[in-house]
């Protein structure tokens, strides 16, 4: 059975794009008759907020995107993160790395055109077959870096088609552990998604690029398991071509909801963006399961105004 998830962080009210997100996650696994979680993302303790996560619900069930089960909170999970980082450090797979942002923006370490910064193994240590020196103590100011091999990671997206990519060029080795200690969002994602039974990730194109990171530890930790299936969407954007982020007040739901748009209507827009729909009219989630596919959504980005 197919069982998707919606994995917010609670950084604040939801926004269109978030909306997005949930509504085409919720349909495409409720149109195949599976079950759909939701995962409270709260690693990082100094941007997620508990009032914000109950926000978040209350506006989930209030445009009638009901999920299935009890809520997962990720920040009482630490002890089940930590089993498996042993498991990955016991493999040798793991390292502490001490390079401060100063260290990964120097020659060592350039930006990409994109903006992002490949480490290039500084710490990473010559040999490595002695995995009880790879985990650091907590407070050593040592972060936890996954090994990535050189070689091709391929996968088929369900929305955007065959997808290669070689981590030690594109990313290098990742962090799995902040130097503070807090669980890093591909470890934490990878060990959740398996042992809720996720089978489908439905998330924006912008995390298209993470997949093989996902899928390198996850063949790592639990080679047992079926391969995951992704589906990337496009990003909602603003009129400067911008993604929708919290800055667009005018696209939060506390601010259109103030202002009498009916969960009706933000259901029925999207689905018109999606391309679900010939045109905006107020409906609910339930209505738009016999008129989901795939194959009708849009890939590039789509500004929206309403």
């Amino acid at each position: 059975m197919t069982r998707g998830r919606f994995a917010p962080s609670p950084t604040g009210r939801m926004h269109l794009g978030n909306v997005f997100c949930a509504l085409l996650s919720w349909l495409s696994a409720k149109s195949k008759g599976g079950e759909w979680v939701l995962r409270i993302e709260d690693l990082d303790p100094q941007r997620s907020k508990r009032e914000y996560a109950f926000l978040l619900m209350e506006d989930l069930q209030w445009l009638g995107l009901v999920w299935d089960g009890d809520v997962v909170w990720q920040s009482r999970r630490g002890e089940i993160y930590e089993e498996y980082l042993h498991i990955l450090s016991a493999h040798g797979l793991t390292y502490p790395c001490y390079c401060t942002r100063a260290d990964l923006l120097s020659s060592q370490a350039p930006h990409e055109t994109d903006g992002r910064i490949v480490y290039r193994g500084t710490c990473r240590p010559k040999e490595t077959n002695h995995p009880e020196k790879t985990t650091p103590v907590i407070g050593t100011h040592a972060a936890i870096r996954m090994m990535v091999p050189d070689e091709e990671i391929r996968f088929t997206d369900g929305h955007y088609g065959m997808q290669s990519l070689n981590l030690a060029e594109h990313c290098g080795d990742y962090i799995i552990r902040r130097k503070d200690g807090a669980w890093a969002y591909q470890l934490a994602v990878v060990i959740d998604d398996t042992l809720m039974d996720v089978t489908e990730v439905v998330r924006g194109r912008d995390l298209l690029l993470s997949s093989p990171q996902q899928i390198q530890l996850r063949q790592q930790l639990f080679p047992e398991k079926e391969d995951m299936h992704f589906y990337h969407h496009p990003l909602l954007c603003n009129g400067q071509g911008q993604r929708l982020c919290k800055r667009d007040k005018d696209m939060d739901l506390g601010e259109l909801r103030s202002n009498g748009v009916s969960a009706q209507y933000i259901i029925g827009h999207l689905a018109f963006l999606a391309g679900l729909l010939p045109q905006t009219e107020e409906v609910e989630p339930t209505e738009l399961l016999p008129l989901f596919s795939w194959d009708k959504i849009p890939v590039q980005d789509i500004t929206i105004k309403i």
